[in-house]
C-alpha cells in the first residue's frame, strides 16, 4: 500500500523575484546576466544551502560589521567630545555608562535615588548589561566592555528582525533585504537601545499576522515598555478593526498589550514612585530636541530675531498636530475603496508621530525601516530616503561639534546648513508617507496588492470584508453596518 502512494512533496511559496518586481533591482542584475527568466520558479525549487533567509543573515552581518567599524575611532581612542561628533562614532551607551552611575553600580529604577530618563524595561536592561561587564568603575575598559556588550546584543536583535521581517510574507522574503543592509540602521543601530523596541515590534506584528493577538499585544506592551512608539500600531489596528467590524480583535491586543505594559511598571512605580515618575517629567518638561522641527525653528527665530517657542507651546502644537494627522489618517482608513494594510496605517502613524514629535534624536530614523519594508518595499524609495537620513546623520554631528564644545571651524557647519539637513529630512519622510497614500487609494501601485495579496501582515484583517467604508462622493455607496442594503458595485477609483 505504502509503495503505491504518490510521493507527497512538500508545497513551496512561490516568490515574488526582486529583479522582476523592482526597476532599480532589475538595472544591477546585469552585471550578472540580468533579471531571472519567467519559466524559472523560485520558491519552488530548493535553492541548496544559499535560502533567503540565510543569504539575509549573512547580509546583517556584514553590515553590523560596517557598523562596528564605524564606530572604531571611538572604541580605540575613548568617547571623547568634541572628537566622538566628528568622528560620528557618538552612543549613549558610553555616556549612560559614566554619568548614570551604572559604572558604578547603580541599576536605574532599583537603585533608590538614581534617575533614568527612559522607560522601565530599557532601565533594566541598561542595569544588567552593566552587571556582565566584569570590573570595578567607569574606566576606559569597562566602557568599551559595556559598549560591545550592548552591541552585540543589538546585533543580534537585528538578525531577529530580518527573519521576522521576511517571514511575514512568504511571498516576499526578500523586502526583509532593506532591513539587513538599512544605511540607517548601519549608521545609528548602536546609539541607544531602540533595537529593543523595533525588534520587540517586529515580533508583535509577526505574529499578529499569524493571528496571535494576545501574544502580539503582550509584545506591544512590552514594547511600549521600552519605547514609547510601539504602542502606535494599535491606532491602525484599531481602525482597520472598525472597517472590518473585528472590534473584538483590538480590544484582545489592546488588553494584552495593557497588562503587559501595566506588569513592568506597576512594581517599579511601588518601589520607586520618583524614579518611576522621573521619565514622564522630563518628557514634559524637555526643550525641543535636536533635529526636531520645533528645534530647527527656534534656531532660525534666534536669528532672525522671531519669537521662539517655549516647552509648553512645542507640548501643545506637537500633540494637536499628530491629533490632527492620526483623524485625517482614521478618515483615509475608512473612505479608502479598499482597505488599507496594517503596515501602511502603522507607517503613516509612526511617521506623522516622528515629523511632529518635540525630539528627533538621530536612532529614532530604525523605527520606520522594518515598517517600510512591509508597506512599501520600493529601493529607489528607500534609497533616497537614506541617503537623506545619512546626509541629516552627517549635519547633526558636526553640529553638535560646534554647539557643545566650539570644536575645530574646519568640522563644523553654519546653523543654517543644519536647518537645511532636518528639514530635507522632514520632506523626504513626508514624501515617503505621500506614497504610501497613494497606494492606498490606488491599490493597483501597491507592490504587494499589485501581485494579488490583500494583506498577508493583517492577521485577522487578511481578506476581511468591509463592516464600515464611507463613501464621500457617493454616500448611497457606503457601507454601514446598520443597513443591510448592499452597496451597488463601482469601478475600482471611480469613487475616489
Amino acid at each position: 500500500m505504502q509503495e503505491t502512494k504518490p510521493h507527497q512533496q512538500r508545497k513551496r511559496a512561490r516568490f515574488v523575484v526582486p529583479s522582476r518586481n523592482d526597476s532599480l533591482l532589475r538595472n544591477f542584475t546585469e552585471v550578472v546576466g540580468g533579471r531571472m527568466g519567467r519559466h524559472s520558479a523560485p520558491g519552488e525549487v530548493s535553492p541548496g544551502p544559499f535560502t533567503v533567509e540565510r543569504v539575509l543573515v549573512i547580509l546583517t552581518v556584514v553590515a553590523a560589521l560596517i557598523a562596528m567599524v564605524a564606530k572604531d575611532y571611538c572604541r580605540v581612542n575613548g568617547w571623547e567630545t568634541p572628537s566622538q561628533f566628528y568622528a560620528t562614532c557618538y552612543s549613549d551607551f558610553p555616556e549612560l555608562f559614566k554619568n548614570r552611575g551604572l559604572g558604578d553600580g547603580v541599576f536605574p529604577f532599583f537603585t533608590q535615588g538614581s534617575l533614568f530618563e527612559y522607560p522601565v524595561l530599557m532601565g533594566i536592561i541598561a542595569g544588567l548589561t552593566a552587571l556582565v561587564v566584569p570590573g570595578n568603575g567607569p574606566g576606559p575598559e569597562r566602557i568599551l566592555g559595556y559598549f560591545d556588550v550592548n552591541a552585540t546584543l543589538i546585533v543580534a536583535i537585528w538578525i531577529v528582525t530580518v527573519l521576522l521581517t521576511a517571514r511575514m510574507n512568504k511571498r516576499r522574503p526578500w523586502d526583509a533585504a532593506m532591513v539587513a543592509v538599512a544605511p540607517g540602521i548601519i549608521l545609528a543601530g548602536f546609539i541607544n537601545w531602540d533595537m529593543w523596541a523595533v525588534g520587540l515590534l517586529a515580533l508583535a506584528m509577526f505574529l499578529f499576522s499569524r493571528n496571535k493577538p494576545v501574544l502580539a499585544g503582550i509584545c506591544i506592551g512590552l514594547g511600549t515598555a521600552t519605547k514609547l512608539y510601539p504602542v502606535l500600531i494599535l491606532g491602525a489596528v484599531l481602525v482597520l478593526a472598525i472597517r472590518s467590524g473585528m472590534l473584538r480583535t483590538f480590544f484582545t491586543t489592546a488588553g494584552a498589550a495593557l497588562a503587559a505594559w501595566l506588569a513592568v511598571n506597576l512594581p517599579i512605580a511601588a518601589m520607586n514612585p520618583s524614579g518611576w515618575q522621573y521619565f514622564f517629567e522630563f518628557t514634559q518638561d524637555r526643550p525641543a530636541g535636536y533635529s526636531s522641527p520645533w528645534f530647527a525653528y527656534n534656531l532660525a527665530a534666534e536669528r532672525l530675531q522671531w519669537t521662539q517657542l517655549t516647552a509648553s507651546t512645542i507640548n501643545s502644537l506637537a500633540l494637536n498636530l499628530f491629533i490632527v494627522a492620526c483623524v485625517l489618517i482614521g478618515l483615509l482608513a475608512l473612505t479608502a475603496t479598499r482597505r488599507p494594510r496594517l503596515a501602511q496605517l502603522a507607517f503613516l502613524i509612526v511617521g506623522a508621530f516622528i515629523l511632529t514629535n518635540k525630539v528627533y534624536s538621530p536612532q529614532f530614523v530604525i523605527w520606520l525601516i522594518p515598517l517600510l519594508a512591509l508597506a512599501r518595499p520600493r529601493w529607489r524609495d528607500f534609497l533616497i530616503w537614506q541617503a537623506a537620513e545619512a546626509l541629516h546623520w552627517g549635519a547633526i554631528w558636526m553640529y553638535l561639534g560646534q554647539a557643545t564644545s566650539g570644536g575645530a571651524a574646519q568640522h563644523n557647519i553654519d546653523m543654517s546648513a543644519y536647518v537645511l539637513a532636518v528639514i530635507l529630512h522632514m520632506a523626504v519622510t513626508a514624501y515617503l508617507m505621500a506614497r504610501v497614500v497613494m497606494d492606498v487609494l490606488d491599490p493597483s501601485q501597491d507592490p504587494l496588492r499589485s501581485h494579488g495579496d490583500d494583506d498577508p501582515h493583517g492577521g485577522p484583517f487578511n481578506g476581511a470584508k468591509d463592516w464600515l467604508r464611507v463613501n464621500l462622493r457617493h454616500p448611497s455607496l457606503s457601507v454601514l453596518p446598520w443597513s443591510r442594503k448592499e452597496p451597488r458595485s463601482v469601478e475600482v477609483g471611480s469613487d475616489g
